[in-house]
């Protein structure tokens, strides 16, 4: 039975037992959440999810007030996957002095792509991977590939600062036509949900050109885009996000959908051919 916890010190007091795994989310969990609780579940012992809406990643304008907010689907889902703990924190909990002072900062690696779109969005998602890590002190720690700069910059963080836990990345879940599982995909509403596939099937063409370099798989993926999203970023890098070469890469895009903004991205080997 998984044991719902909400303060520190019934996170500090709850059973643990060999090796522990964690898995930190905002809620409103979905399949793709699920994913990440099996790989823990396989790998650990002991398996604690987070679930906590952190303000310190929210800009002023960005969706923080609705952001949705859903417990008991999601211990629902804690429970399926066989999570052991379940530790949902108030903001009081995790910031009990308020809003803090020192903060991890991402580095140059958190100023491009989603740090360019949203100024200290990554300085609020270390500061609290940081403190989650060291309030559920876990031996490994589970993130999904779908926020794949996110999951970059915790393993550079976990790496930089000598922290002793190993960072594991999950594939991105997908439904049947592709689109990316999010939290924020119930946003959308029907006709949005249509259009919001076209950032899937961009990547999708781009790898395909990916073949032929960097610059085509950018062209293809911009040109299968087509209408009906609002772009905000379309990259090809390598795999740790630098500039691309030869062999294999990433493709990154952002847009909105209606009001809805969604990221995704894909593995893609260029120049192959």
């Amino acid at each position: 039975m998984t044991l719902l916890v909400h303060t520190r010190g019934e996170l500090a007091a709850a059973p643990r037992s060999g090796e522990v795994a964690v898995v930190m989310t905002m809620g409103a969990l979905h399949e793709g959440h699920a994913a990440l609780l099996r790989q823990a579940r396989l790998r650990a012992e002991t398996v604690i999810v987070t679930i906590f809406v952190n303000p310190l990643q929210f800009g002023p304008s960005e969706d923080f007030g609705r952001y949705p907010r859903t417990l008991d689907a999601d211990l629902a889902i804690c429970e399926r996957e066989q999570a052991d703990i379940v530790f949902a924190p108030s903001a009081q909990d995790v910031y009990p002095h308020g809003q803090p002072q020192v903060r991890i900062s991402p580095g140059p690696l958190g100023e491009s792509l989603e740090g360019a779109s949203r100024p200290g969005f990554f300085t609020g998602v270390l500061t609290v991977v940081h403190k989650l890590l060291h309030l559920t002190r876990p031996d490994v720690a589970f993130f999904g590939e779908k926020d794949f700069q996110q999951l970059a910059l915790i393993i550079q963080m976990v790496r930089d600062l000598d922290l002793d836990v190993e960072v594991v990345g999950v594939p991105t879940v997908r439904e049947p036509d592709g689109l990316a599982l999010s939290s924020r995909n119930r946003y959308l509403d029907a006709a949005e949900r249509d259009r919001a596939v076209a950032l899937s099937k961009a990547l999708r063409a781009g790898a395909d050109a990916a073949v032929h370099g960097p610059d085509e798989a950018l062209a293809a993926a911009q040109k299968a885009l087509g209408e009906g999203v609002d772009l905000d970023y379309l990259a090809a890098t390598d795999p740790l996000l630098g500039p691309p070469a030869e062999g294999p890469g990433r493709l990154l895009i952002a847009a909105r959908v209606g009001s809805t903004r969604l990221i995704d991205n894909l593995a893609v080997t260029f120049g192959k051919g």
